[in-house]
């Protein structure tokens, strides 16, 4: 578990300079007050008709499997999304599922699902959450497929009833001659889980709104009444930039660190909202933007973007964020490389937030080296400035309270042509004696893409092959420690991992 808290050691300075006189300390133990963050702070969402179809890919378990040995733990997925508001199930279909669709990049208008979709489910490693139809208005046959959920997946921990019923449109059949509106989708969700809980429990999440802050958690709540109880946790979907009809995307203002803390605090009163009554607040399906990512997405701009922002998801009581996977073969989000290998680009771009928390120990590591077991962190501290600027400094501790490690962030755009920019970034408070060793997350340029050719690599030579296996080999920086206090440079669209 990691714990983060607003004042501390998160640094965030207005300006890149060459040098500078000031120095960021790194306490020696961190903060007393704290937020916990979920183990599975970064976890995945998969389109529910696309499902199936993701646990037939070797590169999806092998995913999976990498983020779960950086963290400590199995990412948790959410099968869910759009699709999942046109989906019936058959307890008699011989196949996971059944569409019809007149182009493999298309999703379909209908499909049927059956037993063995919730088969595949329970092969899952982490939490499971499963997103059923309520836009329909069939509740016998959605109760059909909870029941079928809760007697198969063994590791199941939600169910969503609905997918963004927010954007329910005049056409859905749930909607009568009342019209729709927040107070009457709370309604609906109240008597939905009322009367499912009678044979599945309590185990529902509830609100999975896009459209915040018109429809929100904190507005759900009291509306849900006695149904609270059988609510396990809330969500809420997000999305920073969209790529729907037509509209433009734009990576530096994704990447940029103050957007970030800007953006991601509106989700603070979501998430108190739901904390309040115990219960847990997800980002349940969430990227870089909709309509599969446009050309953002794939970028090395898009990994150091995913670090500052879960992080500070975290920060402001956000317990998981799930990163949606859209159409194979058709989700931009998934293809900074080859499209065989799908799930390859959250690798890349999770493992610089998995190795914040829990490296990988280093090939060059010697064995007697305090961070040859690469624990994994129990608490980070955080501390911003009135004026957020371009380079972001975080400070991890283990759970005996020691400092394992800090991450450097500089947000600055560098678009690969003229100068790079560099920030020298002064680390005093240390205990090390002579050196510290350093892991760089580096490309040529925050543009950069792997499936154009570009060297994407976390510690010198490490990128990851085709399949999502690792290719390639870790090496750390040695960075000179004097008088307690070490210098880390740290270029323009560009990250480092300090280890203490």
């Amino acid at each position: 578990m990691v714990l983060l808290k607003r004042p501390g050691c998160f640094s965030t300075f207005l300006a890149i300079y060459a040098s500078s006189t000031w120095a960021i300390t790194v306490p020696s133990s961190p903060p007393s007050t704290a937020s916990s963050v979920d183990p599975a702070l970064l976890s995945i969402s998969l389109e529910f008709f696309a499902f199936p179809g993701y646990m037939q890919l070797p590169s999806t378990t092998t995913c999976l499997a990498n983020l779960a040995g950086l963290r400590g733990t199995a990412p948790a997925v959410r099968i869910g999304g759009t699709t999942q508001d046109r989906a019936t199930y058959n307890a008699q279909l011989s196949t996971p599922v059944n569409y019809t669709v007149a182009s493999s990049g298309d999703a379909p208008t209908s499909l049927t699902y059956g037993p063995q979709f919730f088969t595949l489910a329970s092969q899952l490693q982490g939490d499971v959450t499963v997103g059923l139809n309520r836009q329909l208005n069939n509740q016998v046959n959605t109760l059909q497929a909870a029941q079928q959920a809760k007697s198969t997946v063994h590791n199941l921990l939600a169910l969503e009833l609905g997918n963004e019923p927010d954007l329910y449109g005049s056409g859905s059949p749930i909607i009568g001659s009342s019209g729709w509106s927040p107070s009457v989708d709370g309604a609906s969700q109240k008597a939905w889980e009322t009367a499912l809980a009678l044979s599945v429990g309590d185990i529902f999440q509830a609100a999975v709104y896009l459209s915040f802050p018109s429809w929100s958690t904190a507005n759900l709540v009291p509306l849900l009444g006695s149904a609270i109880s059988y609510v396990k946790t809330f969500s809420g979907h997000s999305y920073p930039q969209s790529a729907c009809g037509g509209a433009s995307t734009n990576l530096q203002t994704l990447m940029s660190h103050s957007g970030i803390v800007s953006y991601t605090r509106q989700y603070k009163s979501e998430a108190a909202a739901a904390h309040a009554q115990g219960k847990q607040y997800f980002l349940g399906e969430t990227n870089s933007a909709t309509c599969g990512g446009g050309d953002i997405s794939p970028t090395f701009g898009a990994a150091l973007w995913i670090v500052d922002y879960v992080l500070q998801g975290a920060v402001n009581g956000i317990d998981r964020l799930y990163f949606h996977q859209g159409t194979i073969g058709n989700c931009v989000s998934l293809r900074p490389l080859p499209l065989s290998s799908h799930l390859c680009p959250q690798c890349h771009r999770n493992t610089a937030s998995g190795a914040t928390t829990r490296p990988a120990r280093p090939s060059t590591a010697p064995p007697s080296s305090r961070n040859s077991s690469a624990p994994s962190a129990a608490r980070a501290s955080q501390c911003s400035t009135t004026a957020p600027g371009a380079v972001a400094t975080y400070a991890l501790y283990s759970s005996a309270n020691q400092p394992l490690r800090v991450l450097i962030y500089n947000s600055a755009y560098y678009s690969g042509s003229g100068t790079r920019s560099a920030a020298s970034v002064p680390l005093s408070g240390l205990s090390a004696t002579g050196s510290v060793r350093a892991l760089r997350l580096t490309a040529p340029s925050a543009p950069a893409r792997v499936d154009q050719g570009a060297a994407v690599t976390i510690g010198g030579g490490q990128t990851f092959a085709g399949d999502c296996s690792k290719a390639g080999a870790q090496t750390m920086e040695t960075v000179a420690v004097s008088g307690g206090t070490a210098t880390i440079s740290v270029k323009a669209s560009e990250a480092l991992i300090v280890f203490l």
